[in-house]
C-alpha cells in the first residue's frame, strides 16, 4: 500500500473507529479491529494515536464536531418564540438520534466515564461544549425576540439538556437508532419544550426553589 501522510491517515482512522464502534460498541472496537476496518497494520493505529485515550479523544471530538455542526446549522424557522424553540428542539433531536447511531456512541462513552478517569476527562469537554452551545442558542433566540429571560440562559440550558439526555436514553432503550420515538417519548419531548419555554418567559413556578447563583 502506498504511503499515506499522517495528516491524512489520522482522520481516516478516526472515521474507521467511529463506524466500527457504532456497529459493535466502544469496548469491542480494539486497535486490531480498527486497523482491519481500514486495511492497515495494527501498528499504524498505535503510531498515529499513541494511547487508547488519544484515540478515544479523537473519536469523541469528531462525533461532537459532527453533532454540534448539525445543531448550529439548525434553523428555528419563523413564528413566535415558543414555536421557534420547539422547531430547534426537534432539529436537535433529529441530529442526536439519527440513523448514524452517534447518540448511542456518546452514551457508551458517558457510561465508561463513570469508571475511567481518562474517559471522564474527555466527556467533561463534550459536556461543557454542548452546555455552552445551548446557552448561546437560548440567549440568541431570546435576543432576537427582544425578550429578557426570566432565568439565566445557562441554567435553562442545564434544565433542557438534563431532560433531553433522559429522553434520548429512553428512546435508545426502547428503539434502535433511526427509529421514530414512541408516543411517550414524543409527549415527553413536547413537555420538555413547554417547561423550557416556561422557564424562559415566566421563571420557576410558585413554590419552586429559586435558581442558584
Amino acid at each position: 500500500m502506498a504511503h499515506v501522510p499522517a495528516s491524512e491517515r489520522r482522520p481516516q482512522l478516526v472515521q474507521a473507529a467511529i463506524e466500527l464502534m457504532t456497529r459493535v460498541g466502544v469496548t469491542a472496537a480494539s486497535t486490531r479491529a480498527i486497523a482491519a476496518e481500514l486495511g492497515v497494520a495494527q501498528a499504524t493505529v498505535h503510531y498515529t494515536f499513541g494511547t487508547k485515550k488519544d484515540l478515544y479523544r479523537a473519536v469523541v471530538e469528531q462525533v461532537t464536531a459532527d453533532f454540534m455542526g448539525a445543531v448550529r446549522n439548525a434553523s428555528p424557522g419563523d413564528g413566535p418564540f415558543g414555536t421557534q424553540v420547539a422547531t430547534l428542539v426537534h432539529a436537535i433531536w433529529e441530529a442526536a438520534t439519527g440513523a448514524d447511531g452517534h447518540c448511542m456512541l456518546l452514551s457508551e462513552f458517558g457510561a465508561l466515564a463513570m469508571r475511567d478517569p481518562d474517559v471522564k476527562e474527555i466527556m467533561l469537554g463534550f459536556q461543557r461544549e454542548i452546555e455552552g452551545t445551548a446557552t448561546e442558542m437560548i440567549g440568541a433566540l431570546a435576543a432576537a425576540h427582544g425578550l429578557a429571560l426570566a432565568v439565566p440562559a445557562d441554567q435553562i440550558a442545564v434544565h433542557f439538556l438534563t431532560g433531553f439526555d433522559g429522553l434520548t436514553a429512553r428512546h435508545l432503550t426502547l428503539r434502535s437508532p433511526g427509529d421514530e420515538p414512541d408516543r411517550g417519548t414524543r409527549r415527553g419531548l413536547d413537555l420538555l419544550v413547554a417547561t423550557t419555554v416556561g422557564l424562559c418567559l415566566d421563571g420557576p413556578a410558585a413554590g419552586w426553589p429559586h435558581p442558584v447563583g
